[in-house]
């Protein structure tokens, strides 16, 4: 049996996707800047996808940007409210510290150009708090950036709280979405957010293409010169295929998305309930407030690789967190955001489940992890150590 549980990390196209992105490369070649009649049928089909993702989304088609993914979005967004902030006399801005690299990556070049950031704490449960954001608010804040769901533990942020707290202040507002949208339900207008990004191979869509939320009046940076596409906002000739594509998907996942968060979350509860079995293990995050597919778990005296490699071996594939730093051989920052020590914090699964998943997949997942788990454990010098007393239990 095989079992794909590394939907956070990306998901397979969907069958509307598919064909609504193949149907476009077929049909709708031309470039939608042209004047003449094949062009002028793509900016149709482009305006088409954008009004329906709009609407999706609680937004107006004009504050909806296309970009490559959820990155660029993160990162146009970031650097836009900074720009504005400047101008103003603002420069200082506020994330967490267990936000996506796409966010922290940003942060860090902002800084090295003068803007102070303050990264805020989490709570052990993995969420941040409105109190926590009124409390590092400052004059001269000019925006602050807090993640809707985390995507290496899961967990569901305040946001429509937290959003409340930034309009009052009158402080721009953006949430990287990415991990969110199509899983949970997402109105930018009822969560008080002025800027939110996506990414459509995270709910079945392809990848290579997003989009960044901008409220109307939000002056956007150009992360990108060139041509005058996107509201001049966004140069580079629209991938209309892949915007088609994501369209498709990210209809029929919030056309589905009461149903899918049923039946993904009587799965992932099972998960919690068995892994939750195995001794010295830990569920990180939230057991309650977090996406409907997403757990994530440390085993303490074994490491994280060994884990996956040996998984996957049984036919399992997940991840140990972001896919974007599996190359690392440090612990994850979220977990270490989180107050775990380095130790536990390499022994860390994530497990993502998506609609495509089956209950007996779920059995497979929770029959082979413990036994993996009391292998390693066999062969760990660590765990002994631990089992004799000679270091003390961490979980």
């Amino acid at each position: 049996m095989l079992v794909y549980a590394d939907n956070a990390a990306t998901t397979p196209m969907s069958e509307a996707a598919l064909n609504a992105t193949v149907d476009a490369m077929k049909n709708v070649w031309g470039n939608p800047s042209s004047l003449h009649t094949v062009g002028q049928q793509a900016k149709v089909v482009l305006e088409e996808a954008r009004a329906k993702i709009a609407g999706l989304l609680g937004a107006s088609e004009r504050e909806i940007y296309f970009t490559s993914g959820g990155s660029e979005a993160d990162n146009q967004a970031l650097i836009s409210a900074a720009r504005f902030g400047a101008k103003r006399g603002k420069k200082h801005i506020i994330s967490t510290k267990f936000e996506h690299h796409a966010i922290l990556h940003t942060l860090d070049a902002l800084a090295k150009e003068g803007f102070e950031v303050t990264l805020l704490d989490v709570h052990k449960n993995g969420i941040v708090t409105p109190d926590d954001v009124r409390a590092a608010l400052r004059p001269d804040t000019a925006l602050v950036s807090v993640m809707y769901a985390n995507n290496e533990i899961g967990t569901l942020q305040p946001i429509r709280e937290i959003g409340a707290v930034c309009r009052e202040a009158g402080v721009l507002f953006h949430t990287d979405a990415v991990q969110a949208v199509g899983h949970v339900p997402v109105n930018v207008a009822e969560d008080n957010v002025d800027m939110l990004s996506i990414s459509a191979h995270k709910f079945h869509g392809p990848k290579g293409v997003g989009v960044l939320y901008a409220k109307r009046g939000i002056v956007l940076a150009n992360v990108i010169n060139g041509g005058a596409q996107e509201r001049g906002k966004r140069a580079g000739t629209e991938n209309i295929p892949a915007v088609v594509g994501m369209a498709a998907a990210l209809e029929e996942a919030c056309a589905n998305l009461e149903k899918n968060a049923a039946y993904i979350g009587a799965m992932r509860d099972t998960l919690i309930a068995e892994l939750s079995k195995i001794p010295h293990s830990v569920l990180n995050g939230d057991r309650e407030k977090r996406v409907p597919g997403t757990v994530n778990f440390c085993f303490e005296g074994i490491e994280g690789e060994s884990l996956l490699l040996m998984l996957d071996d049984r036919g399992i594939e997940a991840s140990s967190g972001s896919a974007c730093t599996s190359g690392s051989l440090d612990p994850s920052h979220v977990l270490l955001a989180l107050g775990l020590p380095h130790e536990i914090a390499h022994g860390s699964l994530r497990l993502s489940l998506s609609e495509y998943n089956t209950p007996e997949e779920v059995a497979h997942i929770v029959r082979e992890v413990p036994r993996v788990v009391e292998y390693l454990r066999g062969m760990s010098p660590v765990w002994e150590n631990l089992e004799k007393g000679i270091q003390p239990h961490l979980i």
